[in-house]
């Protein structure tokens, strides 16, 4: 659940591609320390039940602005889903735990703003959170919610999770394949994928808003 602190799909197996919008594929690319901005406007967006639902408890807007200050991008992976607008509509928080006998488990958290939901953007950032569990050498991937977080839910079943409930929330664990060959290739493809139409998107942006500032003195002149 990656709940606010400073702790805080299926198992991919290929470079498959998910419809955003019935057109456009969904993108996930790897976030770093820059795009905080980026994040805190995200989680913001979330209304009071979205935010109950992603972290598990109320979280005020001071509280989430603390929770991305603290995020560490060089000990954890966040991965994030970007519409046309460069507007950030979808987030995945993988979160290392402490290593133990039982091997290196990794908790997962997501987020997906409702202008984006119902197009596979959350099955999507799964999928890459496992596949960078698998290439790090994590053995158990988790996740923690609330029972009646649907998405997560949905997520943890489709995937094949194991699902243990108490008392209103819910624990998943899926056991994770060792990276291999195909697994390695296949995280950097979809990382390359996503950079350049990332890089699309935003020269698609600087056009438009080109254009906009050139048509009022077009039409006046």
């Amino acid at each position: 659940m990656n709940k606010l602190s400073t702790q805080t799909a299926e198992p991919i197996l290929s470079s498959g591609r998910t419809a955003v919008s019935g057109r456009s594929p969904v993108m996930v690319r790897v976030l770093t320390s820059a795009d905080r901005e980026k994040l805190v406007r995200h989680f913001l967006s979330l209304d009071p039940e979205d935010r109950l639902l992603r972290f598990g408890q109320a979280a005020p807007d001071h509280v989430i602005e603390n929770y991305v200050r603290s995020m560490d991008f060089t000990r954890d992976t966040v991965f994030g889903v970007f519409d046309h607008q460069l507007q950030l509509v979808g987030v995945g928080h993988l979160a290392y735990l402490p290593a133990d006998g039982n091997g290196r488990t990794a908790e997962f958290g997501v987020s997906v703003l409702e202008s984006a939901r119902g197009q596979g953007a959350g099955s999507k950032l799964f999928e890459r959170a496992a596949i960078r569990s698998r290439n790090t050498h994590v053995t158990t991937l988790y996740m923690h919610c609330l029972s009646r977080n649907a998405t997560m839910m949905h997520i943890a079943k489709k995937s094949g999770m194991k699902i243990e409930y108490a008392y209103g929330e819910a624990d998943a664990y899926l056991s994770l394949e060792p990276a291999d060959q195909s697994s390695i290739i296949a995280e950097m493809l979809q990382e390359q994928a996503a950079v350049f139409d990332y890089a699309l998107k935003r020269q698609a942006r600087q056009a438009s808003k080109l254009i906009e500032s050139i048509l009022p003195q077009a039409v006046a002149a």
